[in-house]
């Protein structure tokens, strides 16, 4: 049997916790229950098993010896999501500049896939996905 994670998360750096909070709730994720959110961060639900925890710039530096990635200038992973509708990818991408997040590229539609994205309070890229399975094996 491959290798295969129960429970994924990812940190993501943040300059201020309760504003990337406020943002992503705003998009309609919930806050994870079974991890407290503190000063230095929140853990939002993003799937099944899938969560990003959300860090404090400095606390983050103390995580690691390296230098994070300054989103300004660098890109360091686009984060994908798929959702179930090309209707819920707009909503969510024109809820995310609603909130102060900005548009990431225009978007795009490959008979099978419509995507489209954002860039959030902290330059994180966001890839918003629609995939059509039927279109996609047909």
């Amino acid at each position: 049997m491959a290798l295969t994670s129960a429970f994924t998360s990812f940190n993501l750096p943040v300059k201020n916790v309760e504003q990337s909070k406020a943002f992503f709730t705003g998009l309609g994720f919930e806050l994870n229950p079974q991890f407290p959110e503190n000063e230095n961060s929140v853990a939002i639900v993003i799937g099944d098993n899938l969560q990003v925890m959300l860090i404090n710039q400095a606390f983050f530096n103390t995580l690691t010896e390296k230098e994070s990635v300054d989103t300004s200038k660098y890109a360091q992973m686009t984060i994908a999501l798929a959702f179930e509708s090309r209707e819920k990818v707009d909503e969510i991408v024109n809820t995310a500049v609603s909130l102060g997040g900005k548009l990431h590229a225009e978007p795009e539609y490959h008979g099978f896939m419509y995507h489209w994205g954002f860039v959030d309070l902290d330059g994180h890229l966001w890839a918003i996905n629609y995939m059509n399975m039927d279109a996609a094996q047909g």
